[in-house]
């Protein structure tokens, strides 16, 4: 079951679902509306290795915004920290994103009970496409758990994103044993 905007902003004043910073205006129906962080980055090598680690070129967007271009995939951020104590967290693309041809998560949308950072968004778009700082870019929608929670994400010793950082992250996939 999906949480309303009522039970949102009651989790809110629990504690158990943190948004910073937090903007009604942001709050929809069944949602909340997250923003495009300050920070992109891009693999520095052009060919990826799933054993190996690879590394990240960070930069800061500018003020007249970036041009993505098709062919690269762009790590970017979300403006807002979250935490999500007691619920799952789901973070889809807007429309009016889509309708720009930009995706922003290959694969990872679902969060675990327990995440507290901000997001790190794996962005890549169908044409070029100039983004902004602050620019709305996808919607967190948030999941009740049925039963209760062993693991939580932010107590597992072997999670490999509770770092926080305001910097997208690279993938952690070398540090998992295959």
């Amino acid at each position: 079951m999906i949480l309303s905007d009522q039970q949102i902003l009651e989790e809110i004043e629990k504690g158990t679902i943190v948004l910073n910073p937090y903007n009604a205006s942001c709050l929809g129906t069944n949602s909340y509306d997250v923003h495009l962080g300050k920070y992109l980055a891009v693999y520095i090598d052009r060919v990826l290795d799933a054993k190996k680690h690879n590394k990240i070129e960070v930069f800061e967007i500018p003020e007249e915004g970036f041009l993505l271009e098709p062919g690269t995939l762009y790590l970017g951020v979300t403006d807002e920290y979250t935490e999500t104590h007691a619920h799952v967290p789901f973070l889809e693309g807007k429309s009016s994103v889509g309708r720009l041809g930009i995706d922003i998560h290959a694969t990872a949308g679902k969060g675990d009970v327990g995440f507290c950072n901000q997001w790190t968004l794996e962005i890549s778009v169908k044409m070029p496409v100039r983004v902004y700082y602050k620019m709305p870019v996808g919607q967190l929608i948030y999941f009740k758990v049925a039963g209760d929670i062993e693991n939580f994400y932010n107590k597992k010793p072997n999670a490999k994103y509770n770092e926080r950082t305001k910097f997208p992250v690279e993938s952690m996939m070398w540090k998992n044993k295959f």
